[in-house]
């Protein structure tokens, strides 16, 4: 298809109201291996003493044993990592009979603290009534069994999976008396020790407790109630942080990857004072080399055009930080979409209106990039093919282990060398 007639069937950001809106720009989207699947093996990686169930047919339960069989925190082979395969009777019969037999079993391999049942496609087709089943299990045995359920024909990625799964260990949590300890649910990327948050915490003299699901135990969730508060630093933690706020009144402070100065600013104000600490000099100083660093980029940055793919960072906010530097979107790739009526969206139509298409599907793209004729792209592609275009790539894969004013910091020096090479693309004769 050419790049005007693909264009022609994108939306407007002001058209889209809700993510069955965004348009996807080729018929059929692969949704690739990361089924919720992989994001509940991903959570349960990170709870050391839990063991992962896996009940459904021998391509799911292959898949998962493949793709665990080499990790260390799984534990190989004969890891933390189980299977239950289902032949043609358990489909048409139900489980029932084997998922107890096999649970058996495991519980005298094993002696797990914690098991958490994960359904896939078939098992939620026919029905099974699973999490009836686990809570039989865990009055039987004594220990959490948590029932989390993954079929991928109601999703289009993996992070349901990764929610999910962490929002069924809100079941395992005790009222506890509160302690000088934070929780970090939501920790997807990189490691949370590495972070500038984290530092600052540590210097403050705040202590760990869960990180979920980056890296804790059952022992630690059994105790999460204790925290001051709960650092959400992804969206996927948030149905877990608003069940704790509402069962142990444990404030939250949502500390996305965000790019704003002024944001992040607040955030570690709001954080500081649930902590009942005096906010650490140090993040003033860093906030004013963040706005110092933003101010000295807007001479480049005014009047680069891009097209944004998937990066690191919060999608609307980091797009309504770039048309505040002077930059114009042309295009928006994206999954989700807030309200008409969020901050960020209507920053970004104040200025501008660009076109808004799924994310994860580049090759389609590559004749729309003719049309559109921006200046930078923002995401995965190839470099030298978008070079070829005198488009220059954003590097921003370094952020995803970043969480403070090191985002905004990082964001900007990538989005000004990537200007300064697309100026020195416009300015050469031919495609270099």
């Amino acid at each position: 298809m050419n790049g005007e007639k693909l264009v022609s069937r994108m939306k407007r950001l002001s058209e889209i109201t809700k993510s069955k809106d965004i348009p996807q720009i080729s018929y059929a989207v692969f949704p690739g291996h990361h089924c919720p699947l992989m994001g509940a093996m991903m959570a349960v990686k990170g709870i050391e003493d839990a063991v992962l169930l896996v009940i459904g047919t021998d391509e799911c339960t292959y898949y998962t044993k493949q793709t665990t069989v080499h990790n260390t925190k799984f534990g190989g082979l004969d890891g933390r990592c189980v299977s239950l395969v289902l032949d043609q009777h358990d489909v048409t019969f139900g489980c029932k009979e084997q998922l107890y037999e096999a649970f058996e079993e495991l519980m005298e391999d094993y002696n797990p603290k914690a098991v958490f049942l994960v359904t896939t496609c078939v098992v939620e087709v026919i029905g099974d009534d699973v999490d009836s089943m686990g809570e039989q299990l865990s009055e039987q045995y004594g220990i959490p069994v948590l029932t989390v359920h993954t079929e991928h024909f109601k999703t289009e990625n993996h992070l349901p999976g990764v929610k999910d799964t962490i929002t069924a260990c809100f079941d395992m949590m005790q009222p506890m008396e509160k302690a000088d300890t934070v929780n970090v649910i939501g920790q997807r990327l990189g490691d949370f020790s590495k972070t500038e948050l984290y530092r600052l915490l540590i210097e403050s003299g705040i202590k760990m407790g869960m990180m979920l699901p980056s890296g804790t135990n059952v022992e630690q969730i059994k105790q999460a109630a204790s925290a001051k508060v709960n650092i959400v630093v992804n969206p996927i933690g948030l149905p877990l942080a608003q069940k704790m706020q509402k069962a142990f009144g444990t404030p939250y402070v949502l500390f996305d990857k965000y790019v704003s100065p002024q944001k992040i600013y607040h955030l570690y104000q709001q954080l500081f004072e649930y902590l009942q600490l005096p906010m650490p000099q140090e993040v003033e100083s860093l906030y004013q080399q963040a706005k110092e660093c933003v101010e000295n980029a807007k001479e480049t940055l005014q009047g680069m055009s891009y097209i944004y793919g998937n990066t690191p960072i919060d999608c609307f906010e980091y797009n309504a930080f770039m048309v505040e530097l002077g930059m114009e979107p042309k295009l928006v790739q994206t999954v989700d979409c807030p309200d008409q009526q969020d901050a960020d969206m209507q920053r970004i139509l104040q200025k501008y209106n660009p076109y808004v298409v799924k994310t994860a599907n580049i090759s389609p793209l590559q004749s729309v990039y003719d049309v559109l004729k921006p200046n930078l792209y923002l995401g995965h592609e190839y470099a030298e093919r978008l070079r070829q275009k005198k488009i220059a790539l954003v590097h921003s894969d370094g952020i995803s282990s970043m969480l403070g004013m090191e985002v905004c910091l990082a964001a900007v020096r990538s989005l000004t060398d990537a200007a300064e090479l697309a100026k020195m693309l416009q300015t050469q004769g031919g495609n270099k």
